[in-house]
């Protein structure tokens, strides 16, 4: 069964404004001048559209005069207004259209930038299909709105209420019946426009769904395949697709019965006016000139009634993309720079401490991933962290990234407490390398420059051949220079790998963190990788977690984690004899190995 898309319930709940538009204008408030300018513009294309009619009943009227000079001057007069028009509206187009995509791009920065610094902890909530479907499809939504249906409305507004006042000045009597229109045409407006707003944001949240459904199984599209899950996802997508497409039809038909019968309502109303003021140009109590004035008056009237009622339909599905965007901009987080951090102190040691720390990860609250752990790691000792799946290691690094702030006790860097500090301050004397090693798609420099950006040629090389990568590097098409793919599909698990730890020697960071970092390889790449590592760990504070236990045995100290506690500590021979869950492990391990030899 497809998933509910995020907060459809709730939202439905809430009433939701045109207003929700209003928190566009501190991404316009910088662009007031192109706005006025646009507006400026928009004023001058109504207004020339309303002296329109006028040429054309002098146009019309100047039939019954038979003077060809008159007739010229009229229809010279009328050509001039269309000339104004077509530049008046180009534009008009340009500012506006410049303006939206101006707008846009700044919101789709503001919220990528937001997202960006969001901790681990924020995307435990929502999947990052439904992030990328707001900041791509919500957006678009606030494109076409800045970009084209706010000036069309207010053109259309002008016209409306300029051609209302002109139709008076014309004709008192026929205005007046046009008038009894207007109190049918508004309550489909409100009513259905109501219902119009709900099915917008639905309609929004599966597209939103879809996207994350989608982004989830092709980012994991080997798996899926491996498996043979092929149909089940394609079932899944299928699903969330269809309550889109659903919604969507809910949407289009309420909003297509709206435009009928506005529509069907004003141009009703033109007819019988129409049919009225024929009856009047044959008593002679009006001329043609002027009934086709008022005709053409009551045709741009009733279009642009028709135009802003659609308007609005557009105007419901942006407020609605706006808002999801706000929620973006504004969602708070549980991981958050102090208002006055304090300074670290320079040069980092690299001192780690962990104070009776307690941490149960959010979406697990009732599990404690860290219960009561206290360590300190010396500057420049090496510490190996090992112990079954799910012992907490690996949450000993998530807390020292400060990925996640621990319930309760403090994690500590040259005595400081983390939670003191700007994540970027400490974070920039850290380097990882994580279990599965983040290939970007880029070329396999770039990758490795990932660590130093200000990073030199000859220096990426060197961090390569130390972590054992620049033999097989050079080996590629076009050595280090060679487009990996997205993820690194082109590498395989030992040589993204070896990137990896490539991009850690780089940045030369006084703390390193080795998660997992020789798993993906084989024995010969290990034994190699294991050499740079040692070198590696030299004068630097060193976290290892592992489970083979030939890579930490080199350590300065081992710590056996176990249901989030730390139940022994020691050199690999000492563990050994004194028996235990770690003399356990050993014992299974190389029992393993020697079979498997």
């Amino acid at each position: 069964m497809a998933r509910q898309p995020q907060n459809v319930t709730e939202d439905r709940a809430k009433s939701k404004r045109i207003s929700a538009l209003g928190a566009l204008w501190p991404f316009m408030a910088p662009y007031r001048a192109m706005m006025a300018a646009a507006v400026l513009a928009l004023v001058a294309t109504a207004i020339i559209s309303l002296l329109l009619p006028m040429a054309v009943r002098r146009v019309v009227d100047s039939f019954d005069t038979g003077s060809a000079e008159l007739l010229d001057k009229y229809f010279g007069a009328a050509l001039i207004i269309t000339a104004l028009l077509a530049i008046g509206t180009a534009v008009r187009y340009y500012l506006v259209t410049r303006l939206g995509e101006r707008v846009v791009a700044d919101i789709r920065k503001a919220v990528f930038d937001r997202m960006i610094g969001m901790s681990p902890a924020f995307f435990e909530k929502i999947m990052t299909g439904e992030v990328l479907s707001r900041i791509t499809t919500d957006t678009t939504l606030i494109l076409s709105v800045i970009g084209s249906s706010v000036s069309v409305a207010l053109r259309n507004l002008l016209i409306f209420v300029g051609g209302l006042v002109l139709m008076l000045i014309t004709s008192a009597k026929l205005t007046g019946l046009v008038l009894l229109v207007v109190p049918a045409v508004i309550v489909p407006i409100v009513l259905l426009g109501r219902r119009l707003r709900v099915l917008s944001r639905e309609n929004q949240d599966w597209i939103a769904a879809s996207s994350g459904n989608a982004s989830e199984a092709l980012l994991s599209v080997q798996t899926v395949q491996a498996f043979t899950h092929e149909f089940a996802s394609r079932g899944r997508f299928a699903d969330v697709t269809e309550r889109s497409f659903v919604a969507a039809r809910q949407r289009i038909g309420v909003r297509a019965l709206m435009t009928a019968i506005v529509i069907f309502l004003i141009f009703a109303g033109v007819v019988g006016v129409l049919w009225i003021g024929a009856r009047d140009v044959r008593a002679e109590m009006m001329s043609v000139g002027e009934l086709v004035q008022f005709v053409i008056y009551s045709v741009m009237v009733a279009g642009a009634v028709g135009a802003l009622t659609e308007i609005w339909g557009e105007l419901q599905r942006a407020a609605g993309a706006t808002e999801r965007l706000v929620e973006l901009l504004h969602s708070s987080d549980a991981v958050r720079d102090p208002e006055a951090p304090e300074t670290l102190a320079e040069p980092v040691r690299g001192e780690i401490a962990f104070d009776d720390v307690r941490f149960s990860y959010p979406a697990r609250p009732g599990q404690q991933a860290l219960d009561g752990v206290s360590l300190t790691v010396a500057p420049g000792e090496t510490v190996a962290l090992v112990g079954p799946s799910g012992a907490g290691k690996t949450t000993v690094i998530q807390l020292l990234l400060r990925f996640y702030d621990p319930q309760s006790g403090a994690v500590r860097l040259d005595g400081q407490d983390l939670r003191t500090l700007s994540r970027d301050a400490f974070r920039a004397h850290m380097a990882l390398v994580p279990q599965d090693p983040v290939i970007f798609a880029d070329t396999a420099r770039e990758n490795i420059r990932f660590g130093r950006p200000d990073a030199t040629d000859a220096e990426v090389e060197e961090a390569a051949i130390a972590a054992a990568a620049h033999d097989f590097l050079v080996k590629l098409p076009d050595g280090y220079d060679t487009y990996v793919g997205e993820r690194g599909v082109m590498l395989s698990g030992g040589q993204k790998q070896r990137i990896a730890l490539a991009r850690a020697i780089l940045r030369d960071a006084p703390v390193l963190l080795l998660d997992e970092a020789t798993s993906a390889l084989d024995a010969e790449s290990e034994r190699l990788v294991q050499a740079a590592v040692d070198e590696l760990t030299k004068d630097r504070t060193t976290i290892v977690v592992a489970h083979r236990l030939a890579t930490v045995k080199k350590a300065d100290r081992i710590l056996v984690f176990d249901e989030g506690r730390i139940v022994a500590q020691g050199s690999h021979d000492a563990l050994v004899a004194e028996g235990g869950l770690y003399a356990r492990l050993a014992r299974l391990q190389f029992t393993e190995g020697l079979a498997a030899e």
